[in-house]
C-alpha cells in the first residue's frame, strides 16, 4: 500500500475538501481526466494514476484478452493495488470525502474497486463501463452514490450490459443514476453537465 504504487499526477484543492480519483481510459494517462476532474470538483484535489499494463503500446490499468474479454487474474491483481493506493492517498489526505471518476477502461477498474471496498468511495461516475461478469460486492453499497453515463449506439460497452450492471447496483442498496445519450463511447456535453451536478451534491452531502 503506497502512495507511489503508481505514476500518478496529482492537482492540490482546497485543503481539507474532498480527494476525486480519476480513471483514464484505454490509450490515455495520468493527464487525460484532470482538467475534467477540476471542472466537475471546483474543490477538490485530483488524484490520477496511470494505468501499469500496455496492450500494444495503449496503456490500461488491466490486461484482456479481446474486447470485452478480461483476464480476471490480472483485474484482481490491478482491483487490490488501486484500492491500496486509493487508501494510502486518503490516509494521508484525510479528505471531508472521497470521489472516483472512471472512462472507459478506468470505469471497469473503478467499478471492480468499488465492488471489492465498497466503503472507499462515497460517491462515483462511471463513464461508459463494460462489466461483462456479475459483480461480487465484497460487503454493501447501500449509501454510495453512483452516476453511470452511457451511449444508447456504444459499440463497446452495449447498452443491455448498462442496464445490467445498473440493476445489480440497485439490488445492492446503491443510489444510482443513469444519464444516457443517443451516441456510442464518447463522452458527451449531457454526460460532464450530470456529473457536475451530481459532484456538487455529494459535496453537499446530498
Amino acid at each position: 500500500m503506497s502512495k507511489d504504487a503508481y505514476i500518478h499526477k496529482v492537482l492540490p484543492g482546497s485543503p481539507g475538501g474532498p480527494l476525486l480519483f480519476v480513471f483514464h481510459g484505454t490509450g490515455g494517462d495520468e493527464s487525460q481526466l484532470v482538467s475534467l476532474g477540476r471542472d466537475l470538483a471546483p474543490q477538490a484535489t485530483i488524484i490520477s494514476p496511470r494505468g501499469d499494463v500496455s496492450e500494444q503500446g495503449a496503456t490500461r490499468f488491466f490486461r484482456r484478452t479481446g474486447e470485452g474479454v478480461y483476464d480476471m487474474d490480472d483485474l484482481a491483481r490491478a482491483t487490490d493495488k488501486v484500492a491500496g493506493f486509493v487508501k494510502a492517498h486518503v490516509e494521508a489526505a484525510k479528505p471531508s470525502a472521497v470521489f472516483g471518476l472512471g472512462y472507459s477502461n478506468g470505469a471497469n477498474i473503478l467499478a471492480s474497486v468499488m465492488f471489492a471496498a465498497p466503503e472507499q468511495f462515497d460517491a462515483t461516475v462511471l463513464m461508459h463501463p463494460l462489466i461483462p461478469f456479475e459483480p461480487q460486492v465484497n460487503g454493501s453499497l447501500a449509501g454510495r452514490h453512483i452516476l453511470v453515463t452511457a451511449g444508447k449506439r456504444d459499440p463497446i460497452c452495449p447498452p443491455n450490459l448498462t442496464t445490467r450492471l445498473e440493476a445489480y447496483l440497485r439490488a445492492d442498496g446503491a443510489d444510482v443514476t443513469v444519464e444516457w445519450h443517443d451516441g456510442g463511447h464518447e463522452v458527451r456535453p449531457n454526460e460532464i453537465e450530470a456529473a457536475r451536478r451530481f459532484f456538487a451534491g455529494a459535496a453537499q452531502g446530498v
